[in-house]
């Protein structure tokens, strides 16, 4: 009679090796599946999923757009803040024996009208030109965005006032509107200026806002988080403001060369800033009537402009292509 098999034991989990040891299966099974990557299945650990903001940043990073007018928008930023770095001459001495001279040793742009140095002048003009437009990019986007997504949110009465208001501020020229208002001002400093940008500019954000918040309140994260009883600030500020921020960013940067431009041609037909402040547009309008006999005077502060438009107008584009789902 054959043997009766006996009931399965941890004994039978040994098995022999060549050199006369025994091997536990089930421990060698258990360590095989823990060294194995991504477990038994070969899946691999759940990877974390990115969020809009990773990818963007990692589409940023490759994008020689972006890099090269980062680059750019950074040596602007860096002598905006510090302008002796690299003009080492005070903006404001003019010597009118050297009026309208050309390149000279220690000055490679020459003098204007005045006998002032294009250099220093071309130079300490970033910070005027940087900061009028960083300051009203702020101002619209935090009004604009604030109106726009509480008319969004809320809707009903709140929201037809506020697109009534948006309807006339855009019938409004901008330069008409300058001409206007800002001819009045006195004042030298650069505030009015950005005060000026900010009331006709807020529009713009408010209307893109508005529309990015009605989209999102409509997700079902929002609806969940509504029927659990989240507040409006909660909504507002956790789940609606982050998902509808993007196309506000892209907008606010994209403007901010419209606005460096928009305070050189105020500042071109003499209602934006006014001497002594050192301005692109100042020196722009000053040196047009001597544009035949001395042609620099008006060529390095107008391609100073347009660089500086350009860059910010080319970070603009890099980041909108990386914040827009549909481009990728």
């Amino acid at each position: 009679m054959p043997e009766p098999q006996r009931p399965y034991d941890d004994d039978q989990a040994m098995a022999p090796t060549g050199a006369g040891g025994g091997m536990d299966l089930a421990m060698s099974e258990g360590e095989t599946l823990e060294k194995t990557p991504g477990g038994p299945l070969g899946t691999g650990p759940a990877e974390k999923p990115r969020s809009l903001w990773s990818d963007a940043w990692r589409d940023l990073r490759r994008n020689p757009v972006f890099i090269v007018s980062g680059l750019i928008i950074v040596f602007l930023v860096v002598i905006s803040i510090w302008p002796s770095l690299i003009a080492s001459q005070n903006p404001l001495s003019c010597d009118l024996a050297k009026a309208q001279q050309g390149s000279q040793p220690g000055h490679p742009f020459g003098f204007n009208g005045q006998g002032c140095d294009v250099y220093t002048r071309t130079v300490y003009g970033a910070r005027t030109s940087v900061t009028v437009g960083v300051c009203a990019s702020l101002g619209v986007a935090l009004l604009g965005s604030a109106l726009g997504g509480l008319a969004g949110y809320f809707g009903g009465a709140s929201d037809a006032v506020l697109s009534r208001i948006t309807d006339v501020f855009f019938g409004i020229p901008v330069v008409l509107g300058g001409l206007v208002l800002l001819s009045v001002v006195t004042s030298t400093t650069v505030w009015p200026v950005i005060g000026f940008m900010v009331l006709l500019g807020w529009p713009q954000i408010s209307r893109i806002a508005r529309g990015s918040v009605i989209t999102a309140k409509q997700n079902d994260y929002v609806q969940a988080a509504r029927a659990l009883g989240a507040s409006h600030s909660r909504l507002l500020l956790r789940h609606i403001s982050p998902n509808a921020v993007a196309p506000v960013i892209v907008v606010a940067t994209i403007a901010l060369g419209t606005y460096i431009s928009l305070e050189a041609t105020l500042s071109y037909l003499g209602v934006g800033l006014k001497p002594p402040t050192v301005s692109w547009g100042i020196d722009i309008s000053s040196a047009s009537p001597y544009i035949r006999n001395a042609p620099h005077m008006l060529l390095w502060p107008a391609g100073a402009l347009a660089v500086t438009v350009l860059a910010f107008i080319m970070l603009g584009d890099a980041v909108r292509d990386a914040l827009d789902p549909k481009l990728r």
